[in-house]
């Protein structure tokens, strides 16, 4: 088993190779953190047990597990539908609840009020929760999904610069999207010259058919939609991103749940694998078909399959949690000003991939 499962393994054409070293904060000048910090990002908080130094504590009778009915959690409405976090979790006696939500904000107040003991969220929320509660709330434990943000605009904007004196939507102010589209315009010059409002998914084409909005920067699979509905990519997010990576979703456990339960969470892991396998190997109408039931019985927008099938195009799935962006991000909001105080913040204990990293080991023994 790799550690990187990658939905689609031919990019479509602009998509960055390896070695482009194009990065979202060149904008603003706002340098990396050293080596060294990012290295920090693996190191375990103090309160951790791992695999190993936990495996007497007793498993959970229940994992309560938050998710969103899109198609950058495809992990985990493939878990779901086809049982894996299910089976998984129950070889210990482990029973799933699952909790559907449609924004960041809620699913992080959940994850910290303890209504639930994990969830699938985008990098923006987990940080932000990260750094709010002093490094205490929750733990990465493994990537989900990369890439899947583009820029798309409509007929007659053909640059970045067309955009002067108009209007941008992003899905809401300091999230993934929204930094991107600040930085590229700032590195453009067109910060006070472009207006940037926030647009709900259920809202986003509407305002772009009706030409309230002269372009979205949005994640998947949104941004298919508009180019379904007449627009057209005018900066796939990948670009600008070292390697064409960044995350678009992360499974994250709270802490105290982490470090009560270690046995749960890497079954919980095993299950996200197998998710991530499935997709990797699955033709791609299972693919498609899972994803448009799965959001429909979670509750989602009911979308045309060749929206979805345009979407995972430009989403890799894969368990590297991706960290060395984080400090990037981190960088990107404080220079921006959309996150006040992040300009000296700590990231260790962010990331503890054991049980990603043994769950991989043991598929690479079962597969040797």
């Amino acid at each position: 088993m790799s550690e990187s499962r990658r939905y689609s393994p031919a990019a479509p054409a602009g998509t960055p190779r390896s070695g482009r070293r194009a990065r979202i904060a060149v904008a603003v000048a706002v340098p990396l953190l050293v080596a060294a910090a990012v290295a920090s990002l693996f190191v375990p908080a103090p309160w951790t047990a791992g695999p190993a130094s936990g495996a007497a504590a007793a498993p959970a009778d229940t994992l309560r597990l938050g998710y969103f009915p899109t198609v950058t959690h495809a992990p985990a409405l493939a878990g779901v539908e086809h049982g894996f976090l299910a089976d998984e979790l129950g070889r210990d006696g482990t029973a799933l609840q699952t909790q559907v939500f449609t924004a960041g904000p809620a699913a992080i107040e959940a994850l910290n009020a303890g209504a639930i003991d994990a969830a699938y969220l985008g990098p923006s929320p987990a940080l932000a929760s990260y750094v709010t509660s002093g490094g205490e709330s929750l733990v990465v434990v493994a990537g989900a999904a990369s890439g899947g943000a583009a820029l798309v605009a409509r007929e007659g904007i053909d640059s970045v610069e067309d955009l002067a004196g108009g209007q941008i939507a992003t899905p809401q102010y300091a999230n993934t999207q929204d930094l991107a589209a600040r930085a590229l315009l700032a590195e453009r010059g067109l910060t006070e010259q472009v207006d940037i409002s926030h647009a709900t998914s259920g809202t986003v084409a509407q305002l772009f058919e009706r030409g309230q909005i002269d372009a979205a920067w949005q994640p998947e699979p949104w941004a298919s939609l508009l180019e379904a509905r007449g627009g057209h990519v005018l900066v796939d997010e990948r670009v600008l991103w070292p390697d064409g990576r960044f995350p678009t979703a992360l499974l994250v456990v709270s802490q105290r749940f982490a470090a009560e339960h270690p046995q749960t969470v890497q079954r919980l892991a095993d299950g996200h694998a197998r998710s991530l396998d499935w997709l990797a190997g699955a033709a791609e109408d299972d693919v498609v078909n899972t994803v448009v039931d799965g959001s429909i019985r979670a509750g989602g927008d009911s979308l045309d399959p060749n929206v979805i099938r345009g979407a995972l195009g430009r989403l890799e799935f894969t368990g590297d949690p991706l960290a060395e962006t984080y400090p990037q991000l981190v960088d990107a909001a404080a220079a921006l000003g959309t996150a006040p105080g992040w300009d000296d913040v700590a990231l260790d204990g962010l990331v503890d991939d054991r049980w990603w990293r043994e769950t991989a080991a043991a598929g690479e023994e079962r597969t040797s």
